[in-house]
């Protein structure tokens, strides 16, 4: 068991609470809505409200979920931008992706060291100058 000392101190930032608010038309998606608030629970109107989307792809590899912040003043605005959002994070996800497969096709494959000829035999099973695919 972990010494006391050794775990992190969790708190929440009394300054940046926000109360949360889920819209969704069980099928295309949810919009969330996050309020400012103050430490009793009234709003905060110091502080603007926030819109994020979420939603789910099939594709052929699994669900690809896809979470994006909405520019948006009012529930309704973020509804109306909601289909700007999905395009946008699908556009990254994707760009994201081709970046993966880029960096995989160009890493570089090193043969292993070993079984120089200088010295005893390394003996059976430490072949040296073989390629090894990744």
């Amino acid at each position: 068991m972990a010494a006391k000392s050794d775990l992190p101190e969790v708190s929440l930032d009394p300054a940046g609470l926000y109360r949360e608010e889920i819209y969704t038309d069980r099928r295309a998606g949810t919009i969330r809505r996050l309020t400012p608030v103050t430490v009793n629970g009234s709003v905060d109107p110091q502080r603007p409200v926030l819109f994020s989307g979420q939603t789910q792809l099939l594709t052929p590899a699994g669900v690809l979920p896809l979470v994006f912040e909405i520019e948006a003043g009012t529930l309704e605005e973020a509804l109306a931008k909601f289909p700007e959002g999905v395009n946008a994070a699908l556009e990254q996800a994707i760009d994201e992706a081709r970046e993966m497969r880029r960096e995989a096709a160009s890493r570089i494959v090193v043969p292993e060291v070993g079984g120089g000829g200088i010295g005893p035999s390394p003996g059976p099973g430490a072949g040296g100058g073989k390629i090894k695919f990744p």
